[in-house]
């Protein structure tokens, strides 16, 4: 197996994607954040000491995709198209689910994008809860689908 971030003497490199075509592309990513009850509560109620926990969230999520490339040191900076941050609360495990949708147009995915505004917008929940229970667990953080680029459609709920 080679690796494609590595050169022949084994320096990290980023990879050469000049001679791709640019395709549509889309990924999906979620992660969950257990809350517990207490803050389960708090934010059913929209009782929040720091404000509306899921404009904030998403807003963070969005702006940390943007970044990406400046987060991950061999990740391409990308041209998005649209990125998308959405949260379900999950009542039976006092969770909340947040997804995240990243787009573009280009020579490279965009599953870094998606898996960095997941976590963010956790990281987030997590800031904007704390005050009210720091046991607050980010879990589960993945990718869940994939499109475009030459290995296509990949889907891995």
């Amino acid at each position: 197996m080679s690796f494609t971030h590595l050169t022949e003497d084994g320096q990290a490199t980023m990879v050469d994607v000049s001679e791709k075509k640019p395709t549509a592309r889309e990924a999906v990513a979620r992660g969950r954040v257990l809350l517990g009850e207490k803050v389960f509560q708090a934010v059913c109620d929209q009782n929040l000491p720091k404000g509306d926990l899921f404009a904030v969230a998403r807003v963070a999520g969005i702006m940390a995709a943007k970044k990406t490339s400046s987060l991950i040191p061999l990740c391409h900076p990308l041209p998005l198209t649209k990125v998308e941050v959405n949260f379900e609360l999950q009542p039976e495990d006092k969770a909340l689910l947040i997804e995240a949708r990243a787009k573009t147009v280009a020579q490279t995915g965009v599953e870094m994008e998606a898996l960095v505004a997941v976590s963010v917008a956790a990281l987030t929940v997590y800031d904007m809860c704390k005050g009210i229970d720091k046991g607050l667990r980010i879990t589960d953080i993945r990718l869940v689908k994939k499109t475009g680029g030459k290995s296509g459609t990949i889907i891995l709920e």
